[in-house]
């Protein structure tokens, strides 16, 4: 993407703790560190995500204790909470069924950012050809993480669409947004004349972990019970997937949950070959074709009993695995 703008190179500032500055309020505050400045932001700015409020929106905290709130610039995620305006979202029906996916398409979004960077230090920047906060006075930028610029990545993986506005970014994302439509990723599935509204309401579950109308995909096996204590040994605790057909399945954008509601959505370009296995363990680590890591912090799967379900892009019913 053209960075001519936001350079990508992590510049390391340092803001004095004892000055006197603005907060992001406006009002002065003596004796109170002061948040980065534009011309800091413009060179990129290494900050810590501390929340994460919805697909778009992200709490930040600076190197000098200071927090902020982004809202990701050129990117729109749709609503969790609120209503969605189908209009906005091209080619999704103005249905009940239509802002039912949409919503659901929302809550995917901030599941994807919260497990891709809650925690993590990423570098923010800002765009010269765009205001610097928002109606709500949040801060409006790129994040980049590890050289990738998250904003779009959001439109690439079909998380987002591109916010009309005036950026320099604005073709590069266009165009990642064509891509992701063409392709009905993501909230793109919804762009149908009759979406499936994304909650499991068809599959009967059977005894193999698969459907009812033998499917593919199934759940092999659940490993519930780790060696010594579950919570420091959660690379111990894992689910096995598999594939018993003939052709290779899609998995990018497949969510699994437990009787909590504890989910985990598989990452784009996640591909499962015919006759082979894959294991999402709990703990940390580097995902690989045949290993994925939740990075929670806590067991998922109770010991006790629990239900393993699996559904795709759409809401459908994929595998379900029960066990005591």
């Amino acid at each position: 993407m053209d960075r001519a703008v936001v350079v990508a190179v992590v510049v390391a500032l340092t803001v004095t703790s004892g000055c006197l500055g603005l907060s992001p309020g406006g009002s002065p505050t003596p004796g109170t560190p002061a948040p980065p400045t534009d011309a800091d932001l413009a060179n990129s700015y290494a900050v810590t995500v501390t929340g994460v409020v919805d697909g778009d929106t992200v709490k930040i905290r600076y190197r000098n204790g200071t927090e902020d709130t982004v809202r990701l610039l050129g990117v729109d995620t749709p609503e969790t909470s609120g209503e969605n305006d189908p209009a906005e979202f091209g080619g999704v029906p103005e249905t009940a069924a239509g802002r039912a996916c949409l919503q659901a398409a929302g809550h995917d979004a901030t599941r994807a950012m919260t497990q891709r960077l809650l925690g993590e230090t990423v570098t923010i920047g800002i765009d010269a050809e765009s205001d610097r906060r928002g109606y709500y006075g949040r801060l409006l930028g790129y994040v980049y993480q590890d050289g990738e610029n998250v904003n779009g990545w959001l439109l690439a993986a079909g998380h987002a669409r591109v916010y009309d506005s005036q950026f320099t970014e604005r073709g590069a994302f266009d165009t990642a947004e064509r891509r992701a439509r063409g392709n009905s990723t993501g909230v793109w599935t919804c762009a149908a004349d009759d979406p499936t509204t994304p909650v499991v309401t068809t599959g009967t579950p059977v005894a193999d972990g698969g459907t009812a109308d033998g499917g593919p995909f199934w759940v092999v096996t659940v490993h519930a019970d780790a060696a010594g204590d579950d919570r420091e040994n959660l690379n111990d605790e894992f689910v096995v997937f598999g594939n018993r057909g003939e052709t290779a399945l899609d998995l990018s954008g497949w969510t699994v949950t437990d009787d909590a509601d504890h989910t985990y959505t598989l990452p784009p370009g996640t591909a499962l070959e015919p006759g082979t296995q894959l294991t999402l363990r709990t703990g940390d680590g580097t995902d690989s074709a045949t290993t994925l890591y939740w990075w929670r912090g806590a067991p998922v799967w109770n010991n006790g009993g629990d239900t393993v379900t699996v559904t795709d892009r759409r809401g459908r019913l994929r595998g379900q695995r029960t066990y005591d």
